[in-house]
């Protein structure tokens, strides 16, 4: 009982920074800081999207409270965007436009989770889905999982199970995956959807790097797969897809069970999401398909060249690279901070992997999209010394 002065149990699990704090530290010795800490992009969006290009005598009472569902002509972009990319036809009516995934992910999680639900939590994972399941009083049961795919004797679907528990009420599923980089394969999907299954759990689908693969053809969508279609809640934005993220645009949908609730519950959260960049994100849906191509094409590029200037795997997907530093720490160090420090002193800011998972002290995360292609070679060529193997 949290009477004055104290706060609630649960909101002293959430950080108040999620990202590295030493920021000041680098601007403190460099002229120039480079932030791959942050995952975003250096490309503006098509110019259809474009906050300056919202007019008010285009678009009357653009300054307005939107209807609680999102702006009709944002839902009906949306759909025939998910009809394009996924062949899938989504009725309109079980879609909510939210303030992003952030928001959508929070406001299910209201409607599902009570204190003490546990949620599993593949990791690593993106450092706010953990305090957002936290947020609401329940536990986010952290499985190492992506970084462990190709152990020959790693068991997916075992992983899993060891972790589920009565009070097990969803899984978390992101892929393309922040921070590992990985798209999950057919066997490794069917294995989680197993447990879903048998374990009667909710489906938390991530689709934010849904259109940032490499060299591949599209990953499959997990929702859509007919065995958890009525169970899998799916979650879009347009702040990696369209490098819109200012904008706070998403798009959430799932069963007809859960979509109404999910609606009540928004009105009470914020309402609406904002009506000016939500005619934004219609042009980003409608004339957005050459820039995300070119995107795609862009970030990969970035994403070999980084990892191949620090001797690392290449991503198959995503916008990071997340970096296992253990045969470069000291002696005896039970995380990465001196390496941070090293890298700010350089001027470079990367993520600690204790964000992204509780067993991911000793790494850490670097966005390869959140700065142009010259940017990003001078910040590579500060870190590479420091990535050197001792021989």
């Amino acid at each position: 009982m949290p009477r004055f002065p104290n706060i609630s149990e649960h909101a002293h699990s959430v950080s108040p920074r999620v990202y590295s704090q030493l920021a000041q530290r680098a601007r403190a010795k460099n002229a120039e800081v480079y932030p791959l800490h942050v995952g975003d992009t250096y490309r503006d969006p098509v110019r259809a999207a474009q906050a300056e290009e919202q007019r008010s005598e285009e678009q009357p009472g653009l300054h307005k409270y939107a209807p609680v569902q999102g702006e009709p002509s944002a839902i009906d972009a949306f759909v025939d965007y998910v009809r394009a990319r996924h062949g899938e036809a989504i009725d309109p009516e079980l879609v909510q436009l939210m303030s992003g995934t952030t928001a959508g992910l929070s406001i299910v999680c209201q409607v599902l989770l009570e204190p003490g639900d546990e949620v599993l939590l593949p990791s690593p994972f993106w450092p706010l889905s953990r305090g957002i399941i936290a947020t609401k009083g329940a536990v986010p049961v952290q499985v190492p999982f992506y970084t462990r795919l190709d152990e020959p004797d790693f068991d997916p679907e075992a992983a899993l199970e060891a972790a589920v528990t009565e009070r097990t009420v969803a899984l978390y599923v992101n892929t393309p995956s922040n921070p590992s980089g990985r798209v999950l394969s057919e066997d490794t999907v069917a294995a989680m959807m197993r447990v879903v299954r048998k374990h009667d759990l909710w489906l938390f689908c991530d689709e934010a790097y849904e259109e940032i693969y490499f060299d591949r053809e599209p990953p499959e969508a997990i929702w859509k797969r007919p065995e958890v279609r009525d169970r899998a809640i799916a979650f879009h934005t347009l702040s990696k897809t369209f490098g819109f993220a200012g904008a706070r645009i998403g798009f959430t949908h799932g069963p007809k069970s859960v979509m109404g609730t999910v609606r009540g519950m928004q009105t009470f959260h914020t309402y609406c999401a904002s009506r000016p960049m939500q005619f934004g994100a219609v042009g980003a849906l409608r004339e957005g398909g050459a820039w995300v191509e070119e995107s795609r094409s862009l970030y990969r590029d970035a994403g070999y060249r980084a990892a191949d200037e620090l001797g690392v795997a290449r991503p198959e997907g995503g916008t990071f690279l997340f970096l296992d530093l253990s045969e470069l720490l000291e002696a005896g160090a039970e995380d990465c901070s001196a390496f941070l420090e090293r890298c700010a002193d350089r001027g470079v800011l990367l993520t600690p992997g204790r964000a992204c998972g509780e067993d991911y002290a000793r790494w850490v995360r670097l966005c390869f999209t959140s700065v142009p292609p010259a940017r990003l070679e001078a910040a590579l060529g500060r870190l590479a010394p420091l990535f050197r193997r001792p021989s």
